[in-house]
């Protein structure tokens, strides 16, 4: 059940309607309910990925530590079973050929359940809240249940932090309309970014990384890279609006997932900017834990490496996403090694040249993310260094700036007034004009195509 369709809508009305008419624990049932119905909608056996464990009641450290162990082992066992046995079956197959031993393996492919790694991270910040005395252990199945499953997260985020989200799920909530018309412009603009803008690019991107621009040489290269760079901020931010905006129609709040990325003036500033709820999940539960920047100059880089490489494999199973991060970790450990204050003062013309390389270092590390292979990746790089012209180039590039350029204004709108969407801060007449305007956009630009959103396959 996609967030973009009609059926989704129709859910949705149907939620909140039914919602608002119940009390507080009967409401928690319902919506628990609600999104185990959602969740099963691709697959009801995926619901049985959704029953988790607790770390039992005990002063006893020993125990403590081997139950955290044990839940830890069970949930990235069953992320790493689901998610990646195809991925090290083919690359062991792969690695015999390579050495002359041409072996097969017995035909198993495995179905990726929708967001398991969402979830699966969610659960285990959980655990590790709980084992550290952070927070205190949900005495509610359906408190805890529904804290990890609430629909507008479950599938891709924003990956809700217990100590934010488990208070809200644990207490009443009330109706206010200010939030619930902030949660539709937050539903609108969300379409808005994924309806016209990122299954708008994803034409430009399809059609130049899938070859029916020929092949690649620099324009086409330009095309894919600027074209999939909107696409996925787009279609991620425009998710994450949804899923915020549906939160706040039933009285919840998530985290923020975005903050105009493509402003960073460093690829440090990136990763505060992109996905926070994951980049914020990989700091403190794999960074600072490896030992963060404690141990010496050596182990901070190591400890900056390791976490974006598996940050990388975590967004897929493929070397491509391996590389990918391999690619932020060193320049994030670049960076720091040579870092200058200095030009962290520097004024608005050397600032603006800073967010606009990094701007560029971002989409061509966005290369590896979006090829097939490899292969594909380094054939598009080499595309670059090569040149041919095609007459429907022009208007290509026409059609990726009318649908980049309004993103990027949104973008430069909310970097310098600090909403959290357009005219947030407004009164009600500008904010019912511009929702109305989102509306009709969508109706006449939306690129009408059955695009899932990118990050339901992580």
């Amino acid at each position: 059940m996609l967030f973009d369709t009609p059926i989704f809508i129709f859910f949705l009305t149907v939620v909140v309607a039914g919602y608002w008419c119940l009390k507080f624990r009967r409401q928690s049932r319902f919506l628990l309910v609600a999104s185990y119905f959602f969740y099963g909608w691709w697959d009801w056996r995926f619901l049985l990925l959704m029953i988790a464990i607790k770390i039992a009641d005990t002063e006893d450290p020993r125990v403590r530590k081997s139950l955290l162990v044990l839940s830890l082992i069970i949930n990235f066992s069953i992320l790493g079973f689901f998610k990646y046995f195809n991925f090290f079956a083919d690359s062991l197959v792969g690695a015999l050929s390579g050495i002359g031993i041409h072996a097969s393996l017995p035909v198993l492919r495995i179905i990726l359940p929708p967001g398991i790694s969402f979830y699966t991270f969610q659960e285990v910040a959980y655990i590790v809240d709980v084992y550290s005395g952070k927070l205190p252990a949900s005495r509610s199945f359906l408190d805890y249940g529904l804290f990890i499953s609430l629909f507008p997260h479950l599938i891709a985020g924003p990956i809700q932090r217990p100590s934010h989200l488990l208070p809200q799920v644990q207490k009443a909530r009330e109706w206010d309309s200010e939030n619930a018309f902030s949660g539709l412009l937050l539903i609108l603009e969300g379409l808005f970014r994924k309806c016209v803008i990122a299954d708008n690019c994803a034409l430009i991107a399809n059609a130049a990384f899938g070859g029916s621009f020929g092949k690649p040489s620099l324009p086409v290269a330009l095309l894919g890279m600027y074209a999939f760079a909107w696409q996925i901020y787009g279609d991620f931010s425009g998710y994450s609006s949804i899923a915020r905006g549906c939160a706040q129609l039933m009285g919840f709040h998530f985290m923020v997932n975005f903050r105009q990325p493509y402003f960073a003036e460093s690829i440090q500033d990136f990763w505060r900017r992109w996905h926070i709820s994951l980049s914020t999940w990989l700091r403190d539960y794999l960074y600072i834990p490896l030992g963060g920047n404690r141990h010496g100059e050596r182990k901070t880089y190591r400890n900056l490496m390791l976490t974006m490489l598996l940050g990388g494999l975590w967004h897929g199973a493929n070397w491509s996403f391996v590389i990918w991060g391999g690619l932020h970790g060193g320049g994030l450990s670049a960076e720091r090694k040579f870092r200058n204050e200095a030009a962290a003062r520097a004024g608005v013309v050397w600032k603006w040249l800073r967010r606009i390389f990094i701007f560029h270092v971002v989409c061509l590390a966005w290369i590896f993310f979006r090829a097939q292979s490899l292969s594909a990746a380094w054939a598009m790089l080499k595309g670059f260094g090569s040149w041919s012209w095609r007459p429907e180039f022009p208007s290509a590039f026409f059609f990726l700036a009318l649908f980049s350029l309004p993103l990027l204004l949104l973008d430069l709108y909310l970097e310098s007034s600090g909403d959290e969407y357009f005219f947030a801060s407004a009164s009600v007449r500008p904010r019912v004009a511009f929702g109305l305007a989102c509306a009709l956009i969508i109706a006449f630009l939306g690129a009408n195509q059955a695009n899932a959103f990118i990050y339901f396959q992580f």
